[in-house]
């Protein structure tokens, strides 16, 4: 019998993180996935080097896979050095992929990565999300209730 999957990801070191998703989206469904790296992807994340602000995962027919994601150079990595910005494969179950690619091409929906971080047994890890896009409306919404939010924060701060 399959071992459960525990609900909430324990992140041990966030190394990138797209602060600007949850803005831009309505986030739905977050899976953890694992990163097919090379060895020098690897070392340069450990340094804390990486961006995930432009990137995007999408659905192909051998998998998912990340795209745009900037791991720079390693410093001392010579000859073996790797690809900045290649697409990198996403280790998910095969039930899980045939979900996301169901939610991508019938409802519309984006995968979003929302962080990449190393877990508790070391592996590096992406948090993705099945998103939708936000209007221009929507956003506004979103700036007025955290505003609001900050705004009870201090009332309650200084009542107190």
């Amino acid at each position: 019998m399959a071992r459960p999957r525990p609900a909430t990801f324990d992140k041990v070191k966030t190394v990138a993180e797209n602060r600007r998703a949850r803005y831009e989206y309505f986030i739905d469904t977050v899976y953890e996935a694992g990163l097919a790296l090379t060895g020098t992807e690897v070392k340069s994340l450990r340094f804390g080097e990486g961006s995930i602000a432009e990137a995007y995962a999408e659905v192909k027919e051998n998998g998912v896979w990340l795209v745009n994601a900037n791991i720079p150079e390693f410093s001392h990595g010579n000859r073996y050095n790797h690809e900045p910005k290649r697409p990198r494969k996403l280790l998910l179950h095969e039930r899980e992929i045939n979900k996301l690619h169901g939610a991508v091409a019938r409802e519309g929906m984006t995968l979003v990565p929302l962080s990449i971080y190393f877990n508790g047994r070391g592996r590096a890890k992406v948090e993705l999300a099945l998103a939708k896009g936000k209007k221009t409306h929507d956003k506004r919404e979103s700036i007025k209730e955290r505003d609001w939010k900050r705004e009870q924060g201090r009332l309650l701060r200084d009542r107190g």
